[in-house]
């Protein structure tokens, strides 16, 4: 872990709400119904904005994994999350409260901008892919302590 935080946790906006989905920290609680929502959806992931080859060459996930390496996974992540090093949500669906997909911000490796922003949703939700996104924009430029924000796939300009 870094000395300092990339963002402390307590400038953190809560997270993200709206009728369709809510978003909380991912974590080794989310192990089972994240593994199972990306595993079922790992073309369609490759396919979202910002997952493609050429919107994030330098990481080739989704590949196959098991739960039990997910779920090393999901530690990493809910450490970088606790350290203010980046920030990974559950997108879980806003009735019955099912994962139905991810978000992810983290520093921008390029340099362009402080945050890369990517996020997805399962083959089954494939048709909140926009609304997600979207949504996910405006919490991140309205609510978030950034001055710039690169969304890979989405929107070219650094600024969101």
């Amino acid at each position: 872990m870094s000395a300092e935080p990339w963002i402390p946790t307590d400038r953190l906006p809560a997270p993200l709400q709206t009728a369709m989905f809510v978003l909380e920290p991912l974590g080794p609680e989310h192990n089972e119904a994240d593994h199972r929502a990306w595993t079922q959806s790992i073309d369609h992931i490759r396919a979202t904005p910002g997952f493609a080859a050429q919107d994030w060459a330098s990481d080739d996930w989704p590949v196959p994994m098991s739960s039990e390496q997910n779920l090393r996974d999901l530690v990493m992540h809910r450490r970088e999350f606790d350290g203010g090093e980046a920030f990974a949500y559950s997108v879980l669906d806003g009735d019955v409260h099912t994962i139905i997909g991810c978000v992810y911000v983290d520093p921008d490796p390029t340099g362009a901008a402080d945050a890369m922003v990517r996020c997805w949703v399962t083959a089954e939700r494939a048709s909140l892919d926009h609304e997600l996104a979207d949504a996910v924009r405006r919490w991140i430029i309205d609510a978030w302590p950034l001055t710039s924000v690169r969304f890979p796939g989405r929107w070219t300009d650094p600024a969101g």
